[in-house]
């Protein structure tokens, strides 16, 4: 492995949530297999890792052998981890874990185009296929841009920014050149603060991905295939992730709110999860200063009832608008 190893976070807390573990057990966002080798060793039976980018199937060689008859790797996105752990010949999960985001390795490595740290192209595709960040810049409309930067970055200086580039095109294939576009746009803060292109990046990396409707189908998919019973633990690492988290199971929790006393509700859904954390569980002290990278995470747990899934249907969920229209487009998620 080259660069920094990647440090899973929260993994006592993580394993504090899944305990007592034991059954089959699938962790959607594998990358170096951090919270897979620790609910192996705390005692699951068997593990399926599900992972888009080859560089997580690449390192498997380098820690896997221990658990070859316990493990079992799924190239693909958590999105489909029903299909795929059904394919694999599981009937149920008894726990599916995901750490939503990018990896300290895809960082890591400039060739992948996700930090403007250090120069490479602008790809930030998380497995081999779809379009790259080069090909939004350069051909996505000014105003598409804008609602990218907006939706997904949060930032305000959003439609400023994609006219600069729109203006700037054609616009090299490299990251610095990017970075230093918006950097003119956007004033760069007090010492500390984030870097000007932060932001325009996170949300051209969560577009290219669909990263915030691929964790809408990774929720849904985890409550058709949990077993009663069944633990989901979800590690996110910005507001626009957790809040979605945060309202599904609450709503799958049936404290999502209902009628007033004025109108009152007239038929309410079996919960198909009980809260195992009542609120978000952060990162202490001793891990913050051992790992940086932990003091945005955030844990949400909850346990599979045996009532049956929900309807499909995210709204209410926080989605951007432009994962709601890419969600219905789809006819649902599936």
């Amino acid at each position: 492995m080259t660069g920094a190893p990647h440090i899973p976070v929260l993994l006592d807390e993580v394993i504090a949530a899944a305990s007592p573990v034991g059954g089959v057990w699938l962790d959607g966002t594998l990358g170096a297999g951090g919270y897979t080798r620790a609910l192996l060793d705390a005692g699951a039976q068997r593990l399926m890792g599900v992972d888009r980018d080859p560089r997580a199937e690449a390192e498997l060689g380098t820690w896997t052998q221990p658990y070859a008859d316990r493990f079992t790797f799924l190239p693909g996105t958590f999105g489909q981890l029903d299909i795929l752990a059904r394919d694999a010949g599981a009937d149920a999960l008894d726990g599916v874990v995901l750490d939503i985001g990018v990896s300290s390795m895809q960082i890591d490595e400039a060739e992948r185009g996700f930090s403007f740290q250090k120069d490479g192209p602008l790809d930030m595709r998380m497995g081999r296929n779809g379009l790259r960040a080069f090909d939004l810049v350069n051909d996505a409309t000014e105003a598409q841009l804008a609602d990218i930067i907006f939706q997904y970055g949060e930032e305000r200086a959003s439609r400023r920014i994609a006219k600069a580039i729109v203006a700037a095109r054609p616009v090299a294939d490299s990251t610095l050149a990017l970075a230093e576009i918006i950097s003119k746009e956007v004033p760069r803060g007090k010492p500390g603060q984030p870097h000007p292109a932060t932001r325009t990046f996170q949300a051209l990396r969560i577009a290219v991905n669909e990263e915030l409707a691929e964790l809408v189908r990774g929720l849904l998919a985890a409550e058709r295939m949990l077993a009663p019973g069944g633990t989901l633990i979800v590690v996110t690492f910005h507001s626009l992730e957790d809040r979605i988290v945060k309202r599904f199971l609450a709503d799958r929790a049936g404290k999502g709110g209902g009628g007033s006393r004025y109108a009152p509700v007239q038929h309410v859904t079996p919960p198909s999860f009980e809260m195992i954390t009542r609120k978000a569980v952060t990162a202490g002290r001793e891990e913050l200063e051992r790992n940086p990278r932990a003091r945005s995470a955030k844990l949400r747990a909850a346990r599979r009832t045996v009532a049956a899934p929900f309807a499909a249907d995210v709204a209410g969920l926080g989605l951007p608008g432009l994962d709601r229209t890419l969600l219905s487009s789809e006819g649902g998620s599936k």
